[in-house]
């Protein structure tokens, strides 16, 4: 069949996010500036908001300076009327609360590498926040719950993610049984510091997936019912956060590894991408963690399909998902089943590519479709919808929050398994390594619109948590760089409910493709040091079907379709229903 090619560079594509100039006040300001100078250190938000909003309207912005420039803006801070709500030394840069009229100055100041927005974002749940959906998904005929999670992957009690320690980035978590003796620390970032509490729920949840010890005979047990958390509050009680808080309790997190133990960061949440991942603050800080040697884990976000006309939509991934050292989730119906062959992708998981960088996401999908797990029972989740109970205490949510719990729970048994086998005295495997290792062992998946879902959909298919285990446990990562360092010889199939499931043994490297026995080896690419991305190359360009082509240069079919519904509803063409802006071959 002949291959239909459409090339698109992403600087077209970043074009639909520009909004024309505006009138009045804020137009003036810019006479000493020349538009394109000022748009560049600006994100999609914020140049909405100099362009249409009153020059005396105020807004929260992240500003970003280079690394020793911090004093510098801080001076000026004062002479524009703003604010400084935080610091986040981490990635250098300010939380300001500041006029739009200043902006202008603002941006003009040598010491100013970008303006964000410190955006209002929320959790990963359902298919929008604070709508009723969540509950008619619940109760609708579309599949099972989930109620035996470790038994759908395939996990016997060998490993419980004893020792490792998970900061939850979310609502926060209500103290009860099924996590007694395993919180080591708790910080609110949206008020005053208290108890350890959950207002809202959602942290709870997805701490209960992770690691929750669930009823006696095992009934929504977590994956890693040994795990010890960290619960860092960012979200209300409403399930809303601020861009800004989240920084703030990454930065904690990273700064505070080796005294509390944190081994993985989970966010289950997220808001649009207003600019390219090498200015978004909140990028920044998950990539500082993960230099750090965290493991971190984001939910893709809920935009995989139009709720109105069930179209499938692409580029619909959540920023911190669009981090190209995090693992990003996507969501997989397990259909209440414990064989892994009728898995679906829920049609609500966003899709890839990453809108404006064009990045190859998500990385992998796991079970996130009504999940059962323990409840905050006196939180704003079980009071409003009590449709989603199961039971006293638990409740069943759906979404790439879910995912993102389960695979964290899954990189907790894979660090408890390869530092068990050398007893703690090897290095433990980077963030690099576990993201590459849950993409070598995973399995390909359908969508309801056809079989194999693209790389686009499902990254490098569905997590194998007994196969990533495995892997992990024949892992000697004391040899030397550029030796095998699998220890043991491992089949590259893992047999689940009766069924032989193949690894896709393969790796997504930003835009390219590992094939083959790349993880026997330890290579510089698995250190922390190395970014994925352009640092490293491998393999030739991937390619989808008939039809898509990835390389250096962002290639679509017609297959994908770029609308012009907002993700975000603040106008920005960020993506990505039906037809109404088709590229056409």
């Amino acid at each position: 069949m002949t291959r239909k090619r459409i090339v698109a560079t992403i600087v077209a594509l970043t074009s639909l996010l520009v909004a024309p100039p505006g009138r009045g006040v804020a137009r003036a300001q810019l006479t000493t500036l020349t538009c394109p100078l000022f748009h560049a250190k600006l994100d999609a938000a914020v140049h909405d908001r100099i362009h249409n909003a009153p020059a005396t309207t105020r807004i929260q912005t992240i500003v970003r300076t280079p690394l020793g420039g911090l004093d510098a803006v801080v001076n000026v801070v004062p002479l524009l009327g703003a604010r400084i709500d935080a610091v986040h030394t981490g990635i250098s840069a300010l939380t300001l609360d500041i006029a739009v009229g200043s902006l202008a100055t603002l941006a003009s100041l040598s010491g100013v590498m970008s303006i964000s927005l410190d955006a209002p974002l929320t959790e990963s749940r359902s298919l929008a926040p604070g709508d009723v959906l969540a509950a008619r998904a619940a109760s609708d005929g579309t599949g099972g719950s989930v109620t035996h999670l470790r038994e759908t992957l395939g996990l016997d009690d060998r490993w419980t993610g004893a020792g490792v320690g998970v900061a939850v980035i979310d609502s926060g978590l209500q103290p009860q049984s099924g996590f007694a003796g395993r919180v080591r620390d708790f910080r609110d970032f949206t008020g005053s510091n208290g108890t350890v509490r959950d207002d809202f729920g959602h942290g709870t949840h997805v701490a209960g997936l992770i690691g929750g010890a669930g009823t006696e005979d095992g009934l929504f047990q977590g994956v890693a019912p040994g795990v010890s958390f960290i619960v860092l509050k960012v979200l209300d009680a409403n399930g809303y956060g601020r861009t800004s808080d989240v920084i703030s309790a990454v930065e904690y997190a990273t700064a505070n590894k080796s005294s509390l133990g944190i081994d993985i960061i989970n966010l289950s949440l997220g808001h649009p991408i207003y600019e390219p991942a090498a200015s978004d603050p909140l990028v920044r800080a998950i990539e500082a963690a993960a230099r750090a040697g965290i493991v971190v884990v984001v939910s893709a976000g809920n935009y995989g399909s139009n709720a109105a006309t069930g179209l499938p939509g692409y580029a619909g991934v959540t920023s911190p998902g669009n981090a190209a050292s995090a693992i990003t989730a996507g969501a997989l119906r397990t259909f209440g089943t414990t064989a892994r062959s009728d898995d679906r992708i829920a049609p609500y998981s966003s899709r890839g590519p990453t809108w404006i960088d064009g990045r190859v996401k998500v990385d992998v999908a796991a079970p996130g479709d009504k999940l059962i797990a323990a409840a905050a029972t006196n939180s704003t989740l079980y009071r409003d919808y009590p449709a989603l109970h199961a039971g006293t205490g638990y409740l069943r949510l759906s979404g790439t929050s879910m995912a993102a719990g389960v695979v964290s729970g899954v990189a907790a048994l894979m660090i408890e398994a390869n530092t068990a086998i050398s007893g703690g005295s090897r290095p433990r495997l980077t963030p690099n390594a576990i993201k590459a290792a849950l993409q070598y062992t995973a399995f390909a998946v359908d969508t309801d619109e056809g079989p194999r879902a693209d790389m686009l959909t499902v990254g490098a298919g569905a997590v194998n948590a007994t196969g990533a285990i495995e892997w992990a446990a024949a892992i000697d990562t004391s040899r030397p760089v550029g030796e095998r360092w699998v220890t043991t010889g491992l089949v590259r199939s893992t047999v689940l409910a009766g069924e032989t499931l193949q690894w896709s043994e393969s790796v997504l490297w930003d835009q390219s493709v590992v094939m083959g026995d790349t993880l026997d080896t330890n290579q510089p690419a698995w250190a922390n040091a190395v970014v994925w991305g352009n640092a490293v190359v491998w393999g030739n360009a991937v390619v989808w079907g008939n039809a898509v082509v990835w390389g250096n240069t962002a290639v679509w079919s017609s297959a994908v379709v770029w609308g012009n519904q907002s993700l975000s509803g603040s106008g920005s063409n960020a993506v990505v229903w039906g037809n109404l802006y088709q590229i056409q071959p």
